[in-house]
């Protein structure tokens, strides 16, 4: 855990860098010198990838097809099938090279047959016409209709089939595993037959459903959840991993994203966490202060109750338990004063407000951390709001102050440090609610603390008018550097403790 103090020894060699610090393996850890105050050899100096950053490799619509045409072309020379043939192949079996050349060279025949390459002509794709039939789907009947059947023998007319697949491939995005619409057939329509029956308008559609299967298929590759974006991303953190790891990946596009769970940025909180917190909020969050404030617990059977009248006598409606409002005892043992409640002292009261405390400890708990990461989510819909007026203050900036462009650039990176600090924060408070109490979670707090800090001292500097601004870009300046460092030094520290297992959570928080 880094110092107030070792941070400011450093302060002066990172402020250079730490300006890419929302780039993939570029930022440097703060490495102490050695006491040496003689000459060193020179050596290379590398940069190092944060504890709680991950390798990843962004891949656009180009690059995925030519690893798809990669794999085609190194399956196909060893099985010796076409190349068109082996990629229906691995669409089968997933993109699985190893596995489905294994049961290629066993089971031959079996293979191409359940993935609809049976060598058989009597089972080729073609249409043909038909006498006397009538199509289970339509039930169209007459000379010369135009039907089409896979080897299956399920036969159905052309339009219905054409139909058919326009309805998987358009509305339902299937196309390297539509099944024959005969009812209970799981034989997949092979290539030929969808080549032979999709429309044109439909083709290129198809062949982007084919490149978004490969990607589906493989454990490594996710696409970008951001609208419209186009590009995947590679990554080789394991489902097992997730627990100790947080692989937060960022895109061409700019979007930072977990690729495990495929959410925003939520470091450092773990996705198993995350998924149970947001549950909690969603069931929790709206009805929690109400039950604080007008709420109690039967002492007997827990029920939440609601008092309805002004008398202190209760009958739970579930158990039918009787106590007083006031002190939670039996209520037998109040006699006929109730309103005369002065029997605090009574072991069947007192148990009863143990449990009650207790139930109510626990939900002012949940609020606290809950207040709390719902007031960070707050704020940075409100930084987002300066984020999009940032622009049109830059340019207010630079005609008030005689500035040029690149030096009113102190506002943009203010503002993007804002956004991602503010991120990182609200998801601080998801985590620590899960956190049991220890050193170091005493650590993670005093970090917390220390970068909540400095985003509203940098947050309250933003809001500063334009005239005012100018005299504060130096200090802007080394407030959105401290802010970056703390952010990197609350990370890195949670990262490698998530990893040596040193952090612990309550599981039934």
């Amino acid at each position: 855990m880094d110092s107030d103090d070792e941070i400011n020894s450093v302060q002066s060699s990172e402020d250079d860098f730490m300006d890419d610090e929302d780039s993939l393996g570029e930022d440097f850890d703060a490495v102490e010198e050695p006491d040496d105050f003689g000459f060193s050899q020179d050596k290379d100096i590398k940069p190092r990838k944060q504890a709680y950053e991950v390798d990843f490799k962004v891949w656009g619509p180009g690059q995925i097809q030519d690893q798809q045409d990669k794999q085609v072309e190194e399956v196909s020379a060893v099985i010796g099938q076409p190349t068109e043939s082996t990629a229906i192949l691995l669409r089968h079996a997933r993109w699985n090279k190893e596995r489905l050349i294994e049961s290629y060279m066993d089971k031959r025949d079996e293979v191409l047959e359940s993935s609809g390459l049976s060598e058989d002509k009597e089972g080729s794709a073609s249409i043909t016409k038909a006498d006397d039939f009538m199509c289970d789907i339509c039930c169209e009947d007459g000379k010369d209709l135009d039907t089409f059947a896979m080897k299956c023998g399920h036969r159905f007319c052309v339009n219905c089939y054409r139909t058919y697949l326009a309805s998987k491939i358009r509305d339902e995005g299937e196309a390297a595993r539509i099944k024959c619409p005969g009812e209970g057939c799981e034989r997949i329509v092979d290539s030929k037959s969808l080549k032979l029956l999709v429309t044109e308008d439909l083709k290129d559609r198809y062949h982007e459903l084919l490149t978004r299967t490969y990607v589906d298929d493989m454990n490594n590759l996710k696409w970008c959840p951001a609208p419209d974006c186009t590009y995947a991303v590679e990554c080789g953190v394991k489902q097992k991993d997730l627990t100790k790891i947080v692989p937060t990946v960022t895109c061409s596009c700019g979007h930072h994203f977990c690729f495990g769970c495929s959410l925003n940025d939520h470091q450092p909180a773990p996705c198993m966490l995350v998924k149970k917190w947001m549950k909690k909020c969603e069931d929790d969050s709206e009805t929690a202060n109400w039950i604080s404030a007008n709420t109690k617990e039967c002492p007997k059977c827990h029920s939440t109750i609601e008092k309805n009248g002004g008398c202190n006598h209760m009958t739970c409606r579930k158990c039918r338990h009787e106590f007083c409002w006031m002190c939670m005892g039996v209520w037998s043992e109040h006699g006929t004063s109730w309103y005369n409640c002065n029997r605090y002292e009574e072991k069947s009261g007192s148990d009863a407000r143990d449990a009650q405390a207790k139930s109510r400890q626990s939900l002012e708990r949940y609020l606290h951390y809950y207040n709390r990461y719902a007031n960070h989510e707050q704020s940075a819909k409100l930084d987002k709001d300066i984020y999009l007026k940032t622009e049109k203050k830059m340019t207010q900036l630079q005609s008030s102050s005689n500035m040029s462009w690149i030096e009113v650039q102190f506002l943009q990176e203010a503002s993007q440090a804002l956004q991602q600090c503010r991120q990182t924060l609200k998801w601080t408070y998801a985590f620590a609610y899960y956190l049991a109490r220890n050193n170091l979670t005493e650590i993670f707090e005093d970090n917390q603390k220390d970068l909540e800090m400095a985003v509203e001292n940098l947050s309250e500097m933003f809001e500063k008018s334009t005239d005012q601004l100018a005299g504060l870009k130096v200090e802007m300046l080394d407030k959105t550097s401290y802010c970056k460092r703390r952010r990197i030094i609350l990370l890195n520290d949670t990262a490698e403790n998530l990893k040596s297992g040193m952090i612990l959570i309550i599981p039934n928080s």
